[in-house]
This record gives C-alpha cells, structure tokens and sequence, in this order.
C-alpha cells in the first residue's frame, strides 16, 4: 500500500507565510508612489553616473600624486559609506586624510544595507568608545546615507563628535528627493518615513556641520544634499556625480582642507 506523503510541519509553514508576507511587503515598497510634485534628479544625469570612473582618471591624468602639508592638529576621523556600499570604496579619501596626518577608522559595521536601531546603537557605542579613547571628538565624513548617520550621531552623542561633513546626503526637503529611495525602501524592508533615523532629519546637529553636494548628482537632489540656511553651517557645491564623492581626487582634496580648517 503506497504511503501519502506527509505534510509539512505547522513550523515550515508558518515559514513560508512570514516570507510570502515579507515579499508581498517589499514589493508594495518598490512600487510605492512618489508624492505629486517630487523629483529626483532627471535620468540624462542619473545615466552620467557612468562615466565616474572616467572622470577620475581625467582628473589624476598627467597630475602628480597629491602632497598634502601635515596638519597643525591631528583628529580622529570617522568614515562612513553610502548606501550598499561598503568602506573600502572610500579608500582614497582614507589614504588623503592620512596622508595630512589625521587617524582615519571605518565606521566598523562592513556593507551599508540602511538603518536600523541596533546598527544605530553599535554606531554610536563605537563612536564614544573612539572618542574616549582618542581623547577628542571624532570628524565625521559621511556619504550619502552615512551622511545621515553621521548627523543624527552628532545630536545623539554631541560630546563625541567634533565635525560632520555629509557628501551627497539627502538631509533636506521630501525623503523621495532622490533616486534611490525605491531601492532603499525594497533593501531595508521598511518605508524611508518608518526607518529609525526618520525622524528630524533637516535640524542641524548642534556641532560644526559641512555639506558638499554637486550640482552633477544623478542620485540625490542637489537642493536636499544642499540643505537650507540653519540646516547646516555651510554648504560647498563640487562638479562630481554621486558616485565621485567616495574617491574623486577633488573631494579628497576638499576634505582635506576643510578638516583642517574646522
């Protein structure tokens, strides 16, 4: 007598309910409307994304490689990467600061796939933890979606941060200013109003805050990276696409300068 095949356990199921859920969800998130009268940046300069590697090698090509004069004052300088991507993108700009004398450290936490409030914590606890041991407060230089971590780390533990520069941050004005919210949304698994650091993004942390954005961004809206008069201190615009910031010989000079100066 042939034997019926038994059912799966009551567990497996409950399984593959909780993943059809999740899926059903993330696909409700990537197809999310935009709200009427919001924008990203227009996709002629979402496609010039592209041609980042051929700006940098016409920026390095024919030019000796960057002396930098060493810094009156040595800090510790924190970076943090930009959405999917992970730290060792932002190895040239490591490679510059150090060069000017200044300690450079990764935010420690590999591959940027969005915020959560456990990632938030081991952030900060690595931030105060730094700065305790530096015995300063720490430059933070974040890009795109680091950016906001760095602000909103800045106004959690202010005593530990000295500086923040965000490089292409989406800080200001609607959170779907962008071109990459979509991605984020189906990545993280949450809306961008429900994540975490959703909250007060466009207040100014209450430390010395820096934002560079370029008017080349094919990812962010340049006016959100830009922010308004009282969202930050200063705001500094460089001819790079979004991709650039994490490694363009320009913005690796600009950081320079800046950290030094501030």
């Amino acid at each position: 007598m042939a034997t019926q095949p038994s059912s799966p356990p009551r567990s497996a199921w409950a399984q593959l309910e909780t993943l059809g859920a999740a899926l059903a969800r993330r696909r409700a998130l990537a197809f999310a409307p935009r709200p009427e009268g919001v924008r990203g940046p227009a996709w002629p300069r979402l496609i010039g994304e592209l041609a980042t590697p051929i700006d940098h090698w016409q920026a390095a090509r024919g030019a000796p490689l960057p002396s930098y004069p060493p810094a009156r004052h040595a800090r510790p300088v924190m970076l943090l990467p930009g959405f999917g991507t992970h730290p060792v993108r932002m190895k040239p700009l490591a490679t510059a600061l150090e060069s000017a004398g200044h300690r450079v450290s990764d935010w420690g936490l590999g591959f940027n796939f969005g915020s959560s409030e456990d990632r938030f914590e081991r952030l900060a606890e690595r931030v105060e933890t730094m700065a305790r041991r530096e015995g300063e407060p720490l430059v933070l230089v974040g890009w795109s979606l680091g950016g906001l971590f760095a602000r909103q780390l800045a106004k959690t533990c202010p005593d530990h941060v000295g500086l923040v520069i965000t490089m292409g941050t989406p800080f200001s004005g609607d959170r779907r200013a962008n071109n990459a919210w979509r991605a984020y949304q189906i990545v993280a698994g949450h809306s961008v109003d429900e994540a975490p650091m959703a909250q007060d993004l466009a207040t100014k942390p209450p430390v010395p805050t820096i934002a560079l954005w370029s008017p080349r961004d094919g990812i962010i809206a340049p006016r959100s990276a830009a922010g308004w008069p009282g969202e930050r201190d200063l705001a500094v615009p460089l001819r790079v696409t979004h991709l650039g910031f994490a490694a363009h010989p320009q913005v690796a000079r600009t950081l320079v300068d800046l950290v030094a100066r501030y």
